[in-house]
């Protein structure tokens, strides 16, 4: 009796831990929580990426300062990031069809050259990137992974964040609700 008793309780366990896992299954994994929504931009100032004026353009870095007065999408990204190659399209597309938005990129740990040949590649759709060479900014906005999009409004204040690569389905029914209730939110 004691042997199966014994012999029990670590199927039993095992039986618990594959029930979690199972109802983790579906899931959605781009809703993780952010302590900075409805809180301000933290405070950063980031380079424009190497070299990137000479291979393609004045696209200068960026800094909290340049996210208040109008709102902005913040996306972050890197030339390693397959989703981020997936989801560049929707930033495109999203320039072209919202040409006021401020939509800034923060390049995160990549390589100068990289980031230059991604975006030779598949275009430029943002109006400043930052050079985030060792994450710290990243840190900052409490960035799990790239990429990451974030909304800010006028008051610089974070209204939301997706993470992981958007989607025709997300972009359709969440960042581009998302950046209309920004600009609804105030001057």
């Amino acid at each position: 009796m004691k042997r199966a008793l014994f012999l029990s309780v670590p199927l039993l366990f095992v039986i618990v831990i594959m029930a979690i896992f199972a109802s983790q299954i579906n899931r959605d994994t781009s809703f993780l929580p952010s302590v900075l929504i409805d809180k301000p931009v933290p405070e950063f100032e980031l380079p424009a990426i190497e070299g990137i004026e000479e291979e393609i353009g004045d696209i200068p870095g960026f800094s909290t300062a340049d996210l208040v007065g109008r709102v902005s999408v913040v996306n972050v990204w890197a030339s390693w990031c397959v989703p981020c190659r997936q989801e560049h399209p929707l930033l495109t597309r999203l320039a072209e069809e919202d040409p006021g938005l401020f939509l800034v990129g923060i390049n995160q740990k990549d390589a100068a050259e990289n980031a230059i040949s991604f975006l030779k590649e598949l275009g430029n759709p943002y109006d400043a990137i930052g050079a985030d060479n060792i994450g710290r900014v990243s840190i900052d906005w409490g960035i799990y992974g790239v990429p990451e999009t974030f909304v800010v409004n006028a008051q610089g204040i974070i209204t939301y964040k997706f993470v992981g690569a958007l989607s025709e389905a997300s972009y359709a029914s969440s960042l581009l609700p998302a950046i209309e209730a920004a600009k609804q939110s105030g001057p």
